[in-house]
């Protein structure tokens, strides 16, 4: 039997995003990010598509790397200004039922005790529709205004990350009981005290002593997303994630790189499709291919190419405005994304900024909607992916005419939901309940017997070291 398709909003809090230019299109809404409207009628208009999630992409500092500073991105809006994701989903989840929320935010520079309070009240507040985009960061802008002087080396930082989501899932999964909260106003009970426990964890990285702050959500961790394609991430994504963002060019490379997400899931001792796989794409429809055309040289006259390659610069940590345009680029050791290292090395600038003639490097597809519907299938079937992110190009015309268009022709085909799911976001996307399946790591801290456990090992291990300092 096909699979249906699953389809996330590729989005951000800022004016542009991934298709850099497109701001300054005359139906494009982007500059009013700073509307509540906006977000509100965006999510909406997504739920009456039936995508499965808006997944909203955040970055801590900014773009310095192209010429050395950031007037390019203040010109061109290049993920500048950007606001926070988070204090959106509130008012989103206000006016939907069932569209999920991937919101995006750095552990480096947020602390986990306060954090998991944060993601429970999303997931309270949405009935359980919220997912987290687990991100290190890789911009030493951001590290500098964190009072750092640059990132931490690339797989340090997935060190840091893993013991980061060992303090997450004592905290959502293991402090509070499921039946801990009677709220029984005769008795004057609200939660039972022998059935909510302190989280002790004293690691390398963190020392967390403390009750999780808030009861237990509808997910309790929501739905865990990664985008990493290094060796460490992949290690890092089959320990922890459940959905996968990847990018590429080609049938042949992404079914790849699909096929070492599947890997790293049962490397890690889950089950190969413990992890839905999801691939970044843009998408011009009308309803003819000879309209869509004429859309596509319409857009490609607002986009900014040399902006596409200023944020490619950050993304390499390499500043490709250091280079002619026939010069092959000649990668460095960086702590940037060294997979987009990798991938582009020996490229020219000219053949990059040919690739982001529209303004960003994702795989475009133009066309009727029976020509797109067509592409995109060939794409699941051939690679093995479980869905995309569609970005916007120009917004919320992007969206909207995928959605009157390519949506019909989708469903026709037996390739696309027809109405959506009962339950959470990982219900949702899983069919297997709310909560972490048995198999993933963060399961095993439901049980309270394990935290005292691992308290009582603690303790001894300190009595240990202190004997061992006496003897000295």
């Amino acid at each position: 039997m096909a699979r249906e398709i699953l389809l996330n909003a590729f989005n951000m809090n800022c004016v542009g995003h991934i298709h850099h230019g497109l701001w300054t299109h005359p139906r494009d809404r982007s500059t009013d990010f700073n509307q509540l409207s906006y977000w509100t009628d965006l999510a909406q208009l997504l739920e009456r598509g039936l995508f499965d999630g808006l997944f909203i992409a955040d970055i801590l500092g900014v773009y310095d790397v192209y010429q050395n500073g950031i007037d390019l991105p203040l010109q061109e809006a290049i993920q500048l200004p950007v606001n926070d994701p988070l204090l959106l989903v509130s008012a989103m989840a206000g006016v939907t039922r069932n569209l999920g929320f991937g919101v995006t935010a750095n552990l480096s520079y947020e602390a986990p005790y306060t954090f998991a309070r944060r993601l429970s009240t999303l997931d309270h507040l949405t009935g359980g529709r919220v997912g987290w985009n687990i991100v290190t960061g890789y911009l030493d802008s951001a590290a500098k205004a964190m009072g750092r002087p640059r990132q931490v080396e690339h797989d340090r930082r997935y060190d840091q990350a893993d013991e980061y989501l060992q303090v997450l899932y004592k905290l959502l999964e293991g402090s509070w009981q499921d039946d801990a909260v009677l709220a029984d106003r005769e008795r004057r009970v609200y939660a039972q005290p022998g059935k909510v426990h302190k989280v002790r964890h004293h690691g390398e990285f963190y020392q967390v002593e403390g009750y999780h702050l808030s009861q237990p959500s509808p997910q309790r961790t929501p739905l865990l997303f990664q985008a990493g394609s290094s060796p460490r991430g992949l290690r890092f994504a089959g320990e922890h994630a459940e959905c996968v963002f990847i990018s590429g060019n080609d049938h042949a490379a992404v079914h790849a790189q699909v096929d070492k997400v599947r890997a790293s899931a049962v490397a890690a001792g889950r089950a190969a499709g413990a992890i839905k796989v999801f691939m970044g794409i843009a998408v011009i429809v009308a309803p003819s291919e000879a309209e869509a055309r004429d859309k596509h040289a319409e857009y490609l006259r607002y986009a900014s190419p040399e902006a596409g390659i200023a944020h490619f610069s950050s993304s390499t940590g390499i500043d490709l405005a250091a280079f002619g345009l026939d010069e092959p680029i000649q990668p460095h050791k960086t702590n940037a994304i060294e997979s987009v290292v990798k991938t582009f090395s020996g490229w020219t600038k000219r053949r990059l900024l040919e690739q982001h003639a529209l303004g960003g490097r994702y795989p475009l597809v133009v066309g009727s909607p029976e020509q797109v519907a067509e592409q995109l299938i060939t794409w699941i079937d051939a690679t093995g992916l479980d869905g995309f992110n569609l970005t916007r190009i120009v917004t919320p015309e992007s969206y909207a005419d995928f959605i009157d268009l390519v949506i019909p022709e989708l469903q026709r085909r037996g390739r696309y939901k027809t109405a959506y799911a009962d339950g959470a976001l990982r219900h949702k996307l899983f069919g297997q309940g709310p909560r972490l399946p048995s198999d993933h790591p963060g399961a095993a801290w439901r049980d309270p017997a394990r935290l005292e456990h691992q308290h009582s090992i603690t303790h001894e291990l300190r009595g240990l070291s202190s004997n061992a300092l006496s003897l000295l």
